[in-house]
């Protein structure tokens, strides 16, 4: 066995944890977006389907459902991420510093908290 393997192995073995929780986080993403979404009024399945789950967020925030679209932009789908989790913070009652931290800085513990949590939506509350 040359060394390469030996690295190969090595760097293998630590890149399991990250992988792990990767797979975690997206699992509780994926289960937090179907509460979301189901407490919105939309169907829970979406959350595990690519592009149409955006679509779904965008809709749920009171945006044209096909705005997602512009996600494909660089820089434009950094603002209008910024803009869609501010829209469902507000649509579940919650503050703006709510909406940033939780939506923003940590969107998988915000959507958890808003799927489990007491908050209802309110399509009213972003109209």
């Amino acid at each position: 066995m040359t060394s390469y393997d030996n690295d190969s192995a090595a760097q293998a073995l630590l890149s399991l944890p990250v992988i792990l929780l990767s797979l975690v986080i997206g699992i509780l993403t994926i289960i937090a977006l179907w509460k979301v979404f189901t407490k919105a009024g939309e169907r829970g399945w979406a959350s595990i389907v690519p592009f149409y789950n955006a679509y779904v967020e965008f809709r749920i925030a009171g945006f044209n459902p096909w705005l997602f679209l512009l996600l494909l932009v660089p820089v434009v789908n950094v603002v209008l991420w910024i803009l869609v989790a501010f829209r469902i913070g507000t649509a579940f009652g919650k503050s703006a510093v709510w909406s940033i931290f939780l939506m923003i800085i940590f969107p998988t513990i915000g959507m958890l908290i808003l799927g489990f949590g007491s908050a209802a939506y309110d399509r009213s509350r972003i109209a």
